[in-house]
């Protein structure tokens, strides 16, 4: 009961109607910045795709799984889905997690009764006008015996179509794993292939603010101008870290009966969770250390050269990071 009363007093506090940086998934509160926007369009691909196979990575707290659940909450009666997350499995668990999830009871039966089970089950539901998605969170920890397994589940067709529709979602090694010599028939398979990448500066304060302003703060005026650049340091732009860090804030605020946020307490914040700077806490920045600099000390690790006919045109430098480069609108170049 006491809890429930300080819980109360840390939103009356701020004038907030729920907490607006927890850690649990929660579609209402997911920020749609440019490349989550774009992953979602790609998640949606594989519905009216008929040989639609899509696979989202990114970092640890990037928002994939809130993602999954936004997009699973938008689809339509005529879809039919199975998601499984639990992903540590051999050939055989994994067709029975998969068949579980559609209803069946497949724990007494051989792998060829299984996969019999599910291709009967998956031509049924194409007779029935539906479309069947399987989604795999968490999918950077399948094998590879498992990954050859979903390569030929996404082979499964009538005389005009395929009838399963693909999509793995997990963490960059999962990136990894896809490009070794051994998946190459997989990847070919592969319709749609996209990387989350850490928020920027700008989209971090938006990201900040929209969390802010659905748990009811609707004012962009409980946390400082300044503290931005210092949340973005220490987390990276990278959501579960802004969270955290954000949460542990608005309590260091809360505690000393301040009603906005400042720097002061980002830094307390920082203190109390025993933080380094992203750089050095995540290690993504040490991997970059690692790619040789020019001899001239440039802090650009990559040029492009655009020629024509001989001529140098332009040449664009690249810092340590990652740059979109394409026709699209949104690409930076």
């Amino acid at each position: 009961m006491v809890k429930k009363t300080q819980d109360m007093s840390y939103l009356e506090h701020f004038n907030l109607t729920e907490q607006p940086f927890r850690l649990t998934p929660d579609p209402d509160f997911l920020y749609w910045s440019k490349q989550h926007a774009r992953a979602k369009a790609y998640m949606e691909s594989t519905i009216w795709l008929a040989d639609g196979f899509v696979v989202i990575t990114g970092e640890i707290g990037s928002g994939k799984t809130t993602l999954l659940q936004s997009f699973l909450n938008e689809i339509d009666d005529d879809i039919v889905y199975a998601v499984v997350s639990q992903t540590q499995l051999t050939p055989r668990q994994f067709l029975q997690a998969i068949l579980t999830e559609f209803g069946f009871k497949p724990f007494d039966k051989r792998k060829v009764e299984l996969l019999d089970m599910l291709n009967m089950f998956l031509i049924e539901q194409y007779s029935n006008g539906k479309k069947v998605v399987l989604i795999v969170d968490e999918a950077q920890n399948l094998n590879r015996k498992v990954l050859e397994e979903i390569r030929l589940l996404s082979g499964i067709e009538t005389q005009k179509e395929k009838v399963l529709r693909i999509i793995l979602a997990g963490q960059p090694e999962l990136k990894e794993t896809l490009d070794s010599p051994r998946l190459k028939q997989l990847v070919q398979r592969i319709r749609l292939r996209f990387h989350i990448g850490p928020l920027d500066r700008r989209e971090m304060q938006e990201y900040v603010e929209h969390r802010l302003a659905v748990a009811g703060h609707e004012a962009n005026d409980l946390f400082e101008e300044d503290t931005y650049d210092v949340i973005h340091r220490y987390s990276g732009g990278v959501p579960r870290l802004i969270n955290t860090l954000c949460d542990t804030a608005l309590l260091c605020a809360f505690a000393d009966e301040n009603k906005t946020i400042g720097a002061d307490a980002i830094m307390a914040a920082v203190e109390e969770l025993n933080w380094e700077e992203h750089e050095s806490n995540t290690g993504l920045y040490d991997k970059l250390r690692q790619v040789s600099m020019p001899a001239s000390n440039d802090s650009h690790v990559m040029r492009i050269e655009v020629r024509s006919e001989g001529e140098s045109l332009s040449v664009q430098s690249f810092p340590p990071g990652r740059i979109i480069v394409g026709r699209s609108p949104d690409n930076e170049i």
